[in-house]
């Protein structure tokens, strides 16, 4: 529940999960005189009630004021907004709405605070193998609940995918470079 990444609520509730486990280990503990027990998990159950109050307090009160703006602007006449964290993970498809992979990081220049790039994860039919390309901004159509790629699937594939964890600075072809 606490590594499946599914919101500060599920997260939280994990970490209410583990501090009964934890409690129960304790009781276990100082019924049968058990010292290192006891020590370990007293332990866990501080830390256990510290993600309590981390997710279901302060993080939860995050994701609900970002979802009330993003609920929000969808009602108003301002630009449609979603938030910077929800864009991990959201569905990337095709112009014809035909599915491709997911997001997994965008990219931000900080000057302008423009994204440069969304690195974009599809997997094998299994789903066992990864690869990740980085799609420039101007290729991709930004939605409130999904990715919309304004390149086809070969010129998707045509990206180089990338490297371990040595990203480039851009998307774009380093012109100056090959000239």
């Amino acid at each position: 529940m606490t590594a499946a990444n599914l919101g500060a609520r599920l997260t939280g509730w994990g970490f209410v999960v583990f501090t009964f486990g934890s409690i129960a280990w304790t009781i276990v503990g100082l019924t049968s005189g058990q010292t290192n027990l006891i020590a370990s998990n007293g332990f866990l159950t501080l830390v256990n009630v510290v993600g309590i109050w981390r997710w279901l307090g302060r993080q939860r009160k995050y994701e609900d004021g970002g979802r009330s703006a993003r609920e929000a602007s969808r009602r108003s006449s301002k630009p449609t907004l979603f938030t910077a964290t929800g864009l991990a993970g959201m569905p990337v498809v095709l112009e014809d709405g035909t599915p491709l992979g997911k997001s997994v990081e965008a990219l931000i220049e900080c000057r302008s605070g423009e994204v440069s790039y969304v690195v974009v994860a599809t997997s094998s039919a299994a789903g066992l193998e990864e690869q990740l390309r980085p799609v420039p901004a101007r290729s991709i159509g930004f939605g409130c609940d999904l990715l919309t790629l304004a390149i086809s699937r070969g010129a998707y594939e045509a990206i180089a995918p990338l490297d371990g964890e040595a990203w480039p600075a851009s998307a774009e072809q380093d012109t100056k470079a090959v000239s």
